[in-house]
């Protein structure tokens, strides 16, 4: 082997040890950045917002988004708050996707939106949202009727991942500047309703893995039209009791 040949080779090995490493880091990488919330009576208020990236992809390009947290002061008070959007192993991706801050008579309120099919059926497949109160002691999952009626408005940014050079770019990102990335998607719709038609999301039902499933989703569908069928096909698929549909699909029709 030539001396020319050998240092090209090492050089080889150099390049690709520095593209994994690139690869590892854009894994587990992460964005943080400050954001004005502009609030239902007029009042704004600074948070600190953060975004994880994880899984495959391609090098050069981003993770999906993995985690995305929100950290805020409630106003008047030097009491602390987060919520948090966190990768579902079930779902095999994150939760949510954080649209909306709301606080009235010193209690916040979140809206948030599931991220993709598995998660709206994990989260019992809302017509939009998800909405969440903290009762003082943690964050409690609330209907919409529950919901403030005052409170109209998308006031975080959603789309976080296409817009991380500019949201990270600013010391704070203004309400104004909010407002202009969201473009059309500025009001929390409270008469959304479920889009059924075709290529909308089916229902799902979630296998499970404590009695040797694969944890997968089966379609609500292939569960079969009877109590006796719905059985079989959860002893095939090792889907426990815990996760069996078949008392709620059959329930007095056995």
């Amino acid at each position: 082997m030539s001396k020319q040949n050998g240092m090209m080779k090492q050089l080889t090995k150099l390049g690709l040890i520095l593209m994994m490493g690139v690869s590892m880091s854009a894994c587990s990488s992460s964005v943080t950045w400050k954001e004005e919330v502009l609030l239902h009576d007029g009042s704004k208020i600074i948070v600190n917002r953060s975004q994880g990236y994880g899984g495959r992809h391609e090098i050069g390009q981003g993770g999906s988004i993995k985690e995305q947290e929100i950290i805020f002061t409630m106003p008047n008070t030097n009491k602390s708050l987060t919520f948090k959007s966190e990768f579902g192993e079930d779902i095999g991706g994150i939760n949510f996707i954080l649209l909306a801050l709301h606080i009235s008579n010193g209690t916040p309120y979140m809206v948030v939106e599931p991220r993709g099919c598995l998660a709206s059926n994990k989260w019992g497949r809302p017509p939009h949202y998800v909405f969440f109160r903290h009762d003082g002691q943690a964050w409690q999952r609330i209907p919409l009727s529950a919901f403030p009626p005052e409170f109209k408005s998308i006031n975080l940014v959603v789309n976080t991942k296409g817009e991380e050079k500019i949201i990270t770019a600013q010391s704070v990102v203004s309400a104004e500047l909010v407002g202009r990335l969201n473009g059309n998607y500025q009001t929390i719709q409270r008469d959304a309703v479920r889009y059924e038609g075709p290529g909308s999301c089916g229902e799902m039902i979630y296998g499970g893995k404590d009695n040797g499933g694969s944890g997968g989703w089966h379609g609500v569908g292939l569960f079969g039209d009877t109590y006796e069928t719905c059985l079989q096909y959860c002893k095939r698929h090792k889907i426990s009791e815990r996760y069996s549909p078949c008392e709620t699909l059959f329930k007095g029709k056995k």
